[in-house]
């Protein structure tokens, strides 16, 4: 089942996504943020917290925030140099009040020899993870044909959020994402350690991370499958949390260059700038990211602005690709979210799908859940969620995200976890070759709404290569809000590179992901 669509309108597409990328990728390559500054010393084994609760790298940034445009990380491999310590140790002593500024620079030459060693150490593990993964997919061969199962849990404690994905695990579910509490994402620092409070999610942390990987690993034992563990790699600390993703081997993150600033008012120079350094270590550590476009439908008319989504896609396709992602690690996120009193709203939703399946072959998609027009009729949202999960599998999606009976009442039962996965089961089994059986008429409605949403995509990405990205979201031609340029949170932290600027981690992801 495919449709007809014009090929030269898709390159057409991807060339203005090149155009309107240029000008912030060369913004990007011109600077760094404290952010990725703090996610580097954790590169290099900075990790821990002072007495009153400051994380060390954040201890760091600020005894030496003069000196992070040269590169925080030169700073840290010289005091493990002079001090002569391990990470460990020099960890303990910057908790006990020592400052690494008060060292002048050893010869650049014995930085450069210890920081090929830190950095291979740091290869040595994520190559380890990478393995793993390959083999246990490989051992299962779980689901190659179907869509990946992709469920929640939110409890706001880490111990609860294990049990509930246990169960999920059990009953069928392939990807578990353990949502952030609420804020998270403006806090510029990462919580230290285990959490049992939150709200609305649960604090993304590495012992969080690492909790949470292991009870996965155990229970996939069990049921002879390979569990894929998801978290956010977004917000202001959205590169400390890529690297806590890469040492703790999760294999999703959700990442994309503009929810941040539409729907968090992050500035938009500083997600730029976070999210390409955040990419380079996903594609490094062979982490499929997910975008955020299915948001937009949530503050815009999903049947009058369908295009936006698709035009996002291009953008933040080209985003990933700059950052050496590989298209198998790129899954582009859209949604389920027409009103459903919209006569031949099923078909429509059909025609969006399938346009970005054809377009985008390589990439595993996520396809999202209704989520606007969920009300307190139980009932409705599960018939809802069923034609989501039909579409899901005739378009050939690769990640379903579940739709739960009580979608925007309260978080989910595990009752309702538990008919989400046997829906969608039910009708994956029931519909398995249905793709193979059907064609799309030529002149009918699936393939005509196609072409239009298309023909709108191509439109507005002309308007935006005129006014360039950084003018179109001041202007809120995505999602219909508007954000400026040099306000927003964490603008401050977006700092011009020195001309000595060294990030040794940077050099060797970019030489291993062919960006030099």
């Amino acid at each position: 089942m495919k449709l007809k669509i014009n090929h030269k309108k898709i390159r057409k597409a991807r060339e203005l996504a090149r155009m309107i990328t240029r000008p912030v990728q060369e913004y990007i390559e011109e600077h760094t943020t404290i952010s990725i500054e703090r996610a580097s010393l954790r590169l290099c084994g900075s990790s821990g917290a002072t007495t009153n609760g400051e994380p060390i790298p954040n201890t760091i940034t600020r005894d030496l925030s003069d000196k992070a445009s040269k590169g925080l990380v030169k700073y840290y491999i010289n005091a493990l140099i002079q001090k002569k310590l391990n990470p460990d140790s020099l960890n303990q002593l910057i908790k006990d009040g020592f400052k690494l500024s008060s060292l002048p620079l050893v010869d650049f030459k014995q930085i450069q020899d210890k920081a090929n060693q830190l950095v291979d150490t740091f290869a040595s593990k994520i190559q380890g993870h990478n393995e793993y993964r390959r083999n246990k997919i490989d051992q299962y061969k779980n689901n190659e044909n179907d869509p990946l199962l992709y469920v929640i849990v939110a409890t706001g404690n880490v111990y609860e959020d294990v049990k509930q994905a246990r169960a999920a695990a059990i009953e069928g579910s392939d990807i578990i994402a353990v949502i952030r509490s609420t804020v998270q994402s403006l806090l510029d620092y990462v919580p230290e350690g285990p959490t049992t409070e939150g709200f609305g999610g649960t604090y993304a942390t590495q012992a969080n991370f690492k909790i949470m990987r292991e009870a996965l690993d155990d229970v996939g034992k069990k049921e002879n499958k390979y569990i894929r563990l998801v978290n956010y790699a977004s917000g202001l600390c959205m590169p400390e949390i890529a690297v806590m993703g890469a040492l703790e081997r999760l294999d999703m993150m959700l990442s994309d260059s503009m929810y941040g600033v539409l729907f968090r008012d992050i500035n938009m120079y500083r997600t730029f700038v976070d999210q390409h350094f955040s990419r380079m270590l996903h594609a490094y550590a062979e982490i499929v990211i997910n975008t955020g476009e299915d948001n937009y439908l949530t503050t815009s008319n999903a049947y009058d602005k369908i295009h936006t989504v698709l035009a996002s896609q291009f953008i933040n396709e080209r985003f990933a690709l700059n950052s050496g992602m590989p298209r198998h690690l790129i899954g582009l996120g859209h949604a389920f979210e027409i009103d459903p009193s919209l006569k031949n709203g099923f078909l429509y939703e059909l025609a969006h799908a399938q346009l970005v399946r054809d377009i985008f072959p390589e990439h595993p998609l996520k396809y999202m859940p209704p989520t606007k027009y969920m009300t307190g009729d139980i009932f409705k949202g599960y018939v809802m969620n069923s034609l989501f999960n039909f579409v899901g599998k005739l378009s050939s999606q690769k990640i379903l995200l579940l739709g739960m009976l009580t979608e925007g009442i309260h978080t989910p039962f595990l009752q309702d976890r538990y008919l989400a996965i046997e829906n969608a089961k039910y009708i994956i089994n029931n519909i398995c070759d249905l793709n193979d059986e059907l064609v799309i008429k030529e002149n009918g409605i699936i393939q005509k709404r196609a072409n239009e949403v298309l023909d709108n995509t191509l439109a507005f990405l002309e308007k935006v290569s005129s006014l360039s990205l950084f003018n179109s979201i001041e202007e809120g031609l995505f999602a219909e809000i508007k954000r400026k340029k040099t306000h927003g949170k964490g603008f401050k932290g977006v700092l011009k590179k020195d001309v000595d600027y060294f990030n040794p981690f940077e050099q060797h992801m970019k030489k291993i992901l062919n960006m030099d």
